[in-house]
C-alpha cells in the first residue's frame, strides 16, 4: 500500500497553493489549444488546475480521496472556472479510452506504486495523437547554500520516508525511462524552482519547518522509527536558520516529459512526435 508522503496538513496545502501553470507547467502551455479536453491527475489544491481551465475547453480533475478535493473545489469557485472533479486512481482511471486530448500530472508519479502503469493508464484515456505530460521534482538533486547540516539530515529523512511509503523521491531523473518502459517516446526537458530572495527564503523555509513538525512527513518518520521528536525539531530549526541567511539559495530541479500518444492509441507501441 502506498502512503502519500506529504499528507494534507495546512502547511502542505499552503505550499502547494503557490503553484501556478506558469511556474509549474510552463513546458506544457505552448502545446495547449482552446478546444482541448484536459484531465488533471492528482490536482492537489487546484491552483494549477484553475489556471489550466482558463486555457483549454474543459478540465476534469481527480484526486485519490474526497477530502483532498475540497481545496480544489474552493479555488475553482473563487476563480469562477468550470472544473469537473472526481475521486479516482491513476492506476485505474474511470474514463473510457481516448476521453481526453491532454492528460497532465504534476508531482504525482513520485508518489504512486507503479509509475510505468500510471503512464500507460494516462495514455489509455488520452485520444490517439493526444498529449501525456508529467513533471516531478528530484530530491536527490536538490542543492542549497549555505550547507546547513540539518537540511542534509532533512533530505535523507524525506527520501527514506518516501521510499518506505512506496514512492520514489528522485522521480525527476527517471521520468524518461518510465515513459519508455510504458511504451511512450517522450520529449524530456527540465526546469527549476529557485528560492533566493528574502521573501522566497522566508516562505520556503517556514513552510518546510512547519511540514517537518506538523504534517504526515513527521508523523510517518516517528511511526517508522526513522526520527525522534528532537531530530524533527532540529531539522525545522535548520530550515529557519537557512531562511534567515542573507545569501541563502535553494534549487529544486524538475524532470518533465511530453508524450504524443500513437495514432492507434496503444501505449505498447513506440512513436515520435
Amino acid at each position: 500500500m502506498v502512503v502519500y508522503t506529504h499528507g494534507h496538513h495546512e502547511s502542505v496545502l499552503r505550499a502547494h497553493s503557490r503553484r501556478t501553470a506558469e511556474n509549474s507547467a510552463a513546458y506544457l502551455l505552448p502545446a495547449l489549444t482552446p478546444d482541448d479536453r484536459l484531465l488533471d491527475v492528482g490536482c492537489g489544491p487546484g491552483t494549477i488546475t484553475a489556471d489550466l481551465a482558463t486555457r483549454v475547453g474543459s478540465v476534469t480533475a481527480v484526486e485519490t480521496a474526497p477530502a483532498a478535493l475540497d481545496a480544489a473545489r474552493a479555488v475553482a469557485r473563487e476563480r469562477g472556472v468550470a472544473v469537473e472533479f472526481a475521486v479516482d486512481d491513476v492506476h485505474a482511471l474511470g474514463f473510457a479510452d481516448g476521453s481526453f486530448d491532454v492528460v497532465h500530472a504534476h508531482q504525482v508519479l513520485q508518489h504512486v506504486a507503479d509509475p510505468v502503469a500510471a503512464l500507460r493508464e494516462m495514455a489509455r484515456v488520452c485520444r490517439p495523437g493526444g498529449l501525456v505530460a508529467a513533471r516531478d521534482s528530484d530530491y536527490g538533486a536538490f542543492a542549497w547554500w549555505p550547507e546547513v547540516p540539518a537540511l542534509s539530515e532533512w533530505r535523507e529523512l524525506y527520501r527514506r520516508v518516501a521510499r518506505a511509503n512506496g514512492g520514489e523521491p528522485d522521480a525527476g531523473r527517471r521520468l524518461l525511462s518510465w515513459a519508455r518502459a510504458a511504451g511512450l517516446d517522450a520529449t524530456a526537458t527540465a526546469s527549476t524552482w529557485c528560492f533566493a530572495t528574502p521573501a522566497d527564503r522566508a516562505w520556503w523555509g517556514e513552510q518546510w519547518a512547519d511540514r517537518v513538525l506538523g504534517s504526515a512527513l513527521g508523523e510517518r518518520a516517528l511511526a517508522l522509527g526513522l526520527a525522534d521528536r528532537a531530530a524533527l525539531t532540529r531539522m525545522a530549526d535548520g530550515w529557519r536558520e537557512w531562511a534567515a541567511i542573507e545569501d541563502g539559495w535553494f534549487l529544486v530541479p524538475h524532470g518533465e516529459i511530453l508524450c504524443r500518444t500513437s495514432l492507434t492509441n496503444s501505449a505498447s507501441e513506440h512513436h515520435s512526435w
